[in-house]
């Protein structure tokens, strides 16, 4: 019995001790929580913290959704409260403990009218307004602008097809830098994994007409902002359309789970006034002209590497990483049987054609100059010191 009242002291004090940790690492945890919360802040035209409702509008469409949105909520919640207090003050007034017996009746005519006409009305009510804007969203006559989205594991490709800007093309990939804070766990800044190279750009208050397909799996182009999402099918051709109504930049995501890297493939959309546009549809028209490489010219292999070097680094190393190291399933370039094949022609048929059943994707959108610009700095990197050199030809000629 002594032994016991000794005893009692010392595991109260211990479980004061454990209670006293266990507070004060809660309130560290808080503490914690609130300065990474204070961190990140809303993004315009991007997701906002602490989000319930839909993103603001910036196209008229969207404004039609969000009314739709807010009606049907409203009369559902009418026909929920109306429903369930009938019933409840049904069951409390006619409870049996009041001595109330239940009623045999049926085949009432006027209740059967009530709950049928009723209903139709509801429903008519809320069809008519909701299929004047699903007619509007597939509407994508007299666009001013026609841009072609592509989706790729995982990026978008966005052509210019017609309209101001007609001929420009290019690649949206994921920011190297954001990809980098994903792999180490450090996410940082409020348009964290929302960043690109390349931003979508159109001219604010023109009809936008955005063609949807895609290269190997199904994707979705969203922007919640612009009330558009819209199915990229492989083999198929979809449609939508957005005017915006004002200047900024707004951000989506692909919708559709089309992969590993489905997190890393956002959309980003630059809307500009009129002159700005058309002042970045002449700087990227200089650009593609300075781009334009002729198949047949033969490079020498400094110039090749210092091109396949800024190749890599917008579209390789977010995957393969800076040393081309193995990381996980993804497999190493250095040291690569297939980069170390003194058989040019199979590095450039992986390029072309992609391999493991989409792990490493198709590249054909790249030029004939950029995928033997690639395949030549990998072949002479790290530890690969080959000296072998992949001309544009070569890359050609596997194309037919």
């Amino acid at each position: 019995m002594m032994m016991q009242l000794k005893k009692k002291p010392v595991c109260s004090a211990v479980q004061r001790g454990i209670r006293s940790a266990a507070l004060v690492s809660a309130w560290l945890g808080l503490a914690l929580a609130g300065v990474a919360h204070a961190a990140t802040q809303d993004l315009p035209g991007g997701p906002a913290v602490n989000q319930l409702n839909l993103h603001p509008p910036v196209t008229r469409i969207a404004e039609a959704q969000h009314g739709l949105h807010w009606m049907m909520l409203a009369i559902c919640t009418v026909i929920f409260v109306a429903v369930f207090a009938v019933m409840f003050y049904s069951i409390w007034k006619h409870r049996k403990s009041k001595g109330h017996k239940s009623a045999n009746f049926h085949e009432s005519a006027t209740v059967e009218v009530v709950w049928t006409i009723v209903p139709f009305l509801i429903v008519i009510g809320m069809a008519l307004p909701a299929t004047k804007v699903l007619v509007a969203q597939k509407d994508t006559t007299n666009a001013d602008v026609t841009i072609k989205a592509t989706g790729y594991q995982w990026k978008w490709g966005y052509d210019y097809i017609k309209g101001e800007g007609e001929g420009i093309a290019f690649l949206s990939t994921l920011d190297a830098g954001h990809r980098l804070m994903s792999d180490q766990g450090q996410p940082a800044g409020d348009n964290y994994l929302l960043k690109v190279d390349n931003p979508m750009v159109v001219p604010v208050g023109q009809k936008i007409r955005i063609i949807t397909t895609a290269n190997d799996v199904i994707h979705a182009w969203m922007v919640p902002a612009f009330g558009v999402k819209q199915d990229a099918i492989p083999g198929f051709v979809r449609d939508t359309w957005f005017r915006a109504e004002k200047t900024g930049d707004f951000y989506g995501q692909c919708a559709e789970l089309c992969g590993k890297e489905h997190a890393y493939m956002p959309i980003h959309v630059k809307v500009v006034t009129p002159a700005e546009y058309t002042a970045w549809v002449d700087t990227e028209r200089k650009k593609i002209a300075a781009r334009a490489d002729d198949p047949s010219k033969v490079w020498a292999l400094p110039e090749m590497m210092a091109r396949g070097e800024k190749v890599y680094a917008t579209n390789c190393v977010a995957c393969h990483q800076a040393a081309g190291k193995a990381v996980g399933p993804i497999k190493a370039l250095d040291g690569s049987a297939a980069v170390l094949d003194a058989d040019k022609s199979r590095q450039i048929a992986i390029m072309l054609n992609g391999q493991n059943n989409g792990a490493m994707p198709a590249w054909k959108q790249l030029s004939d100059t950029e995928i033997a610009a690639v395949i030549t700095y990998t072949k002479n990197n790290w530890s690969n010191k080959t000296g072998q050199i992949v001309q544009p030809a070569d890359v050609l000629a596997a194309r037919k």
